[in-house]
């Protein structure tokens, strides 16, 4: 087993270090925050994800793993430092990597004894070998330390699972030793190994991320292209499914991706493309596909209403995806700030995402409109004139067409995430309106233009 120290707390570097602890492994967590370093301490996540706060428990309990902001004594015999802090997105698409050297300076200052520094964060093809040569500039006693690139494929929501299940281990490497020290860490988790140079490992991580944000984009816009036609994107979605060139996973359309990924990395691979003379269409077409698509309902709406103005619109998920309390790049963060604007008083539900979207837009009066966070879906949709569904939570799964009709003042319901069926929505008297599913959709007959909603 191997003394590792991971930089950075947040979904790749603690999921990382807990599920190295799981293995067996020496783990110690390294981040800047005191209160965030006591709150692990006492056994709690400070990040919504499935199965996390139960290992983290259970490895700090069985003394596998510790948290600290004393990087100098994490770091100074580790075997292993394995940097999982962020690389936000520039205003210009590149990646900013402030915090990527900031730590690789601590490593160099700190280690006293042959390590291998492992950059799990996604960064720009090449970094790693920026970073190597940044720590050898840097490098205080006369140790080897080399730079690997390892890079992350979970999924919010099921980070947990998809690293300790995980389908591929990327290694990037230059030298046989640093391909054998990580061989050696990732022994235990039994999982397929593929080993490559570190301009692979950096550039498999963001085409793996593109393809998935393609693919995506694609279904998004041949859904709206089949509500011009006719067709139903679910049936199409369904009949693609079994080509297996194509695959069954990521043909769902709705309201666009978010994440701390896709829209990063589809940002940062275009801007690469860029600096090195070259325009990648397809990804482009991508960026481009998703900002539009994640106000298609609010439009929609626009076109169907008059206003928003003194309307209580129920607002059923704030968070990218379920099983996460991510807002980042979710479409909600689109949609509200236009319907305050338009006067609208919200009435918004996200069982785990409601805390972190309130330091966004507090409770109350914004603007031109007010928002409100319930409890439960039932109080959201309570008399609402009309209700938008941007999350899938198993609470919005699980309302009946019936609950929409009896609940709502006037049944209008928007659903960005193609929820409910079609047939089965219209049967109880709502007015329903999804992704890709509704023949002449942007083609509003005279009675719907004319129809005005009732208001409180």
């Amino acid at each position: 087993m191997h003394k590792i120290a991971v930089a950075g707390t947040g979904y790749v570097g603690l999921v990382a270090g807990v599920c190295f602890a799981e293995m067996g492994h020496q783990v110690t967590c390294v981040d800047i925050d005191k209160d965030k370093v006591k709150l692990m301490e006492s056994g709690v996540s400070p990040i919504y994800e499935e199965g996390l706060q139960e290992l983290m428990q259970k490895n700090y309990a069985e003394g596998r793993i510790q948290y600290t902001t004393d990087y100098k004594s994490a770091y100074k015999d580790a075997d292993a430092v394995f940097l999982g802090v962020g690389t936000p997105e520039k205003p210009d698409g590149s990646a900013d990597l402030s915090y990527i050297a900031t730590v690789a300076r601590q490593v160099a200052e700190s280690v006293e004894k042959d390590c291998l520094v492992v950059v799990k964060s996604t960064v720009p093809v090449g970094t790693n070998d920026k970073v190597e040569q940044f720590i050898q500039d840097f490098l205080v006693n006369d140790v080897n330390v080399e730079v690997a690139s390892n890079p992350e494929f979970l999924a919010q929501g099921s980070a947990v699972h998809d690293t300790l299940h995980a389908e591929r281990i990327i290694l990037g490497t230059e030298t046989e030793w640093a391909e054998n020290v990580l061989k050696e860490i990732y022994k235990p988790f039994n999982l397929p190994i593929v080993s490559v140079n570190r301009r692979s490992a950096e550039m498999i991580k963001y085409a793996s991320n593109d393809f998935l944000a393609l693919k995506i984009s694609y279904m998004n816009d041949i859904a709206n292209l089949c509500e011009l036609v006719g067709a139903d994107i679910q049936d199409v979605a369904k009949g693609m499914s079994y080509d297996e060139r194509i695959g069954s996973k990521f043909l769902n359309a709705g309201i666009g991706f978010g994440g701390s990924c896709f829209p990063k990395d589809t940002q940062a691979l275009d801007y690469l493309a860029q600096q090195n003379g070259y325009e990648l269409k397809t990804v482009k077409a991508a960026i481009d596909i998703n900002k539009e698509q994640k106000t298609v309902l609010y439009k929609k709406a626009s076109n169907r209403l008059i206003t928003f103005n003194g309307l209580k619109v129920a607002v059923l998920g704030l968070t990218f995806k379920p099983g996460t309390d991510d807002l980042r790049e979710a479409p909600s963060l689109e949609n509200v700030p236009l319907l305050l604007e338009q006067g609208a008083d919200i009435f918004a539900f996200d069982p785990v995402g409601a805390e972190n979207f309130a330091k966004v837009f507090p409770e109350g009066k914004n603007g031109k409109g007010t928002i409100t966070y319930v409890e439960n879906v039932e109080e959201a949709l309570k008399d609402a004139n009309v209700c938008f569904v941007f999350t899938e939570w198993g609470d919005v799964k699980a309302l009946t067409p019936e609950q929409y009709k009896n609940l709502m003042r006037t049944s209008l319901v928007y659903d960005g995430r193609n929820v409910y069926d079609v047939k089965e929505m219209k049967g109880a008297g709502v007015e329903y309106h999804s992704i890709g599913r509704e023949p002449g959709q942007r083609e509003l007959s005279a009675k719907e233009r004319n129809h005005e909603l009732q208001t409180t």
